[in-house]
């Protein structure tokens, strides 16, 4: 049985449909509840932080997907893949971040370091995926889009290659069934940088109706930020959209490597979730 934890998120929900799909046993994870699932898949609520609860949590399960919430400072990486180990699991794919590897002092990412470092060290098979920005950070822009057809933004013409969640979940998926993907830890980007200017214009084209850019200044978006996001999250993201370094403005092969195929456009993701904005 395949075990996916934050099943009900941007990349958990088309994970759990992949696998489904495919034939697999499936448990969706998730603290609230998960609405409709495919046939067959079975639901656990479940929290990782919940330490008592991690033995009943991953019973049963051959291999996990195992995706932190938020920043993680609540939990105990060693204590989360002990229990994983001591319940049978014989292979994890853990979905980190890319700036683990370009940003290895960022305090924002420490709980994510640890959990690479408790996962490489389980003795289990492991594969980690570090995907950069996601392209659905877009729909922090949903309600303005909706209200006044604006995006308003930062770093106007910084351009970073985010990544469809669906190519994150496809890539796990494939990591999920087959062992060959065993000890690789995959850099996860679309094809080309965009800049947020760049991804206004893509929503518009979308839409079909005209999306005007307002530039931010760093200040006004991190107020913005701050009203929904840790602090220290706000700060991490907006460096790396701000002053993102060489690796971060680099378009990784990863994903082509693995499912044989360019990864999706912001174009062809705001093509596929144009009702949100609309």
């Amino acid at each position: 049985m395949i075990l996916v934890t934050g099943a009900t998120g941007n990349v958990g929900r088309p994970l759990v449909e992949l696998l489904a799909a495919a034939g697999e046993k499936v448990t969706a994870v998730s603290r609230r509840p998960a609405g409709e699932l495919p046939a067959g898949v079975a639901h656990r609520r479940g929290d990782l932080a919940d330490a008592d609860g991690l033995k009943e949590l991953f019973e049963g399960a051959d291999a996990v997907h195992l995706l932190v919430a938020g920043l993680g400072d609540e939990l105990s990486p060693r204590e989360i893949v002990a229990a994983a180990v001591a319940c049978g699991v014989r292979r994890i794919v853990l979905q980190s971040s890319q700036l683990v590897g370009t940003r290895p002092d960022s305090a924002s990412h420490a709980v994510l370091r640890a959990f690479e470092t408790a996962v490489r060290g389980s003795g289990l098979d492991w594969t980690v995926l570090r995907p950069g920005g996601f392209a659905s950070n877009a729909y922090l822009w949903a309600d303005q889009v909706r209200a006044a057809r604006t995006v308003a933004a930062p770093f106007a013409d910084v351009a970073l290659p985010v990544v469809d969640p669906r190519d994150i979940a496809e890539v796990a998926a494939a990591a999920l069934r087959d062992p060959a993907h065993a000890g690789r830890t995959y850099v996860l980007t679309g094809p080309a940088a965009v800049t947020p200017r760049e991804q206004a214009a893509a929503l518009a084209e979308a839409l079909g109706a005209p999306v005007t850019f307002v530039g931010l200044t760093a200040e006004e978006a991190r107020a913005g930020l701050v009203r929904f996001l840790p602090e220290e999250a706000v700060d991490g993201m907006l460096s790396v959209m701000g002053a993102p370094g060489p690796e971060e403005r680099r378009v990784s092969t990863d994903v082509e490597r693995v499912l044989g195929r360019a990864p999706r456009s912001f174009s062809a993701w705001a093509e596929r979730n144009a009702p949100a904005f609309a």
